[in-house]
Order: C-alpha cells, then structure tokens, then sequence
C-alpha cells in the first residue's frame, strides 16, 4: 500500500505525526482498499461512533493513497493555530444554520470534481445508538453525490470506542486496541443522478449510504443490525422509511439539539 503525498507540507507534517501515534495505539484490521477509487473525486462516508474515530477513519484513508478532506465546523477554523492547520490542509468550512451553509456544499462538490476526497460522516454526530449502530442521517452525503456524481465509498469503523468511549473523556490508549475499518463497493446512485432532487430521492440516496456502512459493519461484528436506526430527534428506533430525516436545504445545516449534554464538539460533527 502506498501513502498519500498530499502537495501542503503542512498536511505531510501533520500526518508525520499521528500517524505513528495511532500504529503505537491501534492494531489495525483493514480491509477493502482495492475498493478506493485509483483517481478522480470520491466521497468517503463513515459511521461515526467516537471522537477519535475521524483521526483513525482519514489514518485509514492516507495509507491507502488519499489525502482526505473533511467537512468541519466553521467556528474550529477561528481557533489559533488550529484554524491555521485547518486552512493549510485543505478542509471544508460548513457554516451551520446560516444562510451561507451553501457554500459548504459547493466547496465540497469543487473540491470532489478537482479529483479529491472528501471524507463525511453522514449522521452529523456521534451516533445517538445505544449499541453504536447507525442511526438516521442526514442528507448532506446525497447532496454531495448527487451534484458531483463521483462514487461514494462506504466505510465502516469499530474498535476506536474502547479508545475513547462514545461521550467520554477518558483515553485510554494501552493496551493497543484492535481497531477495523473496512471499505465496500461504491454505492450505485446512477439512476437516481437525473431525477429531481426532492426528499424522496435525497433519501432514497441517503439510505442507500447507510444501508451499504451498516452491512459492513454487520460483517465486522459478526451480527445482525437491529430492524430501522434510531431517530437522533425522539431516541426512537423507528423503521427505516419513518425514519427518513426531514428535508434540509443545505449540508449538516440544522441544530444538534438532541446532543447530550457531556458530547464535546467534535470538529468532523
């Protein structure tokens, strides 16, 4: 396999550095990189169970030759320093319940027709699921797709919670945990690329997404998914098609009110 070699040096620098942090904490399961296109823009969508598992999720990425750009929260590109390396690696500002959310979409539909990856976490937020399948998502993935009409790669994680447990803080890194993160076959959207961009088609897309990452998952944990995902908004596990998210006009363009109260933000959320 071979490393990315992204052109910022600040990226390279970066990766110099968590990446041997994460061999010396993980032993890693990976499987289905011959599935991760050789070239052109692809979106690469995760389940999201921990706050560590995008740093574990993009180490998986890099290995196999990409790069990824992550769709992160605007108000983490106004930090110090953090905002900096934000900036000089590439990420994608999404401005949440603003007007301008838009702009999100369209840079990450730039960013994936200029032949990148564009790593997203279609859920929005560490999954609400009390046995970390999951949930409902919401319908940035498909938008993404839809425009861009690049392939969208379904990636399934497990293992990163015994790093750090879902809505926890305490890390703990030894003994080194097995940790799986295993890609599928591109999920096929062609037939829906030229019918109207409704709800119904946002969620048919969507659903297709996260019906392809729990199946992976399925196969990791060696067991069968419950029937429907939760519903982040009730706490319900509800069947799939009750449980569609409603219409949104732009990427993770809603509030997190259901987040509990000890979930610290996460910058990939």
């Amino acid at each position: 396999m071979t490393i990315a070699h992204p052109a910022s040096r600040t990226y390279r620098a970066i990766a110099a550095v968590v990446r041997p942090f994460l061999f010396s904490i993980t032993k890693r399961d990976w499987r289905g990189g011959e599935h991760l296109p050789s070239s052109g823009g692809f979106i690469a969508a995760g389940n999201h169970m921990s706050n560590i598992d995008p740093l574990t999720f993009a180490h998986f990425l890099y290995d196999h030759g990409h790069a990824p750009r992550v769709l992160a929260k605007a108000s983490l590109f106004t930090i110090p320093v953090v905002g900096t390396l934000l900036l000089r690696t590439g990420q994608i500002p999404v401005l949440r319940n603003s007007s301008a959310a838009a702009h999100s979409l369209t840079t990450g539909v730039e960013a994936l027709r200029e032949g990148s990856c564009v790593a997203v976490f279609p859920e929005g937020t560490l999954t609400r699921d009390p046995d970390l399948w999951p949930m409902v998502a919401k319908t940035g993935v498909a938008r993404l797709a839809l425009e861009a009409r690049v392939p969208v790669v379904p990636i399934a994680q497990w293992g990163m919670q015994n790093i750090l447990p879902q809505y926890s803080k305490r890390f703990r890194p030894l003994p080194r945990k097995l940790v799986s993160v295993w890609a599928g076959p591109p999920v096929d959207l062609d037939d829906l690329y030229d019918r109207p961009r409704d709800a119904a088609t946002l969620h048919e897309a969507t659903n297709r997404v996260m019906d392809a990452i729990t199946a992976l998952l399925e196969e990791i944990r060696q067991e069968k998914a419950p029937e429907g995902r939760v519903d982040p908004r009730t706490g319900d596990r509800v069947p799939q098609r009750a449980a569609d998210a409603p219409e949104q006009t732009t990427t993770e363009n809603e509030p997190d009110s259901t987040r509990p109260s000890g979930d610290e933000e996460n910058p990939h959320d």
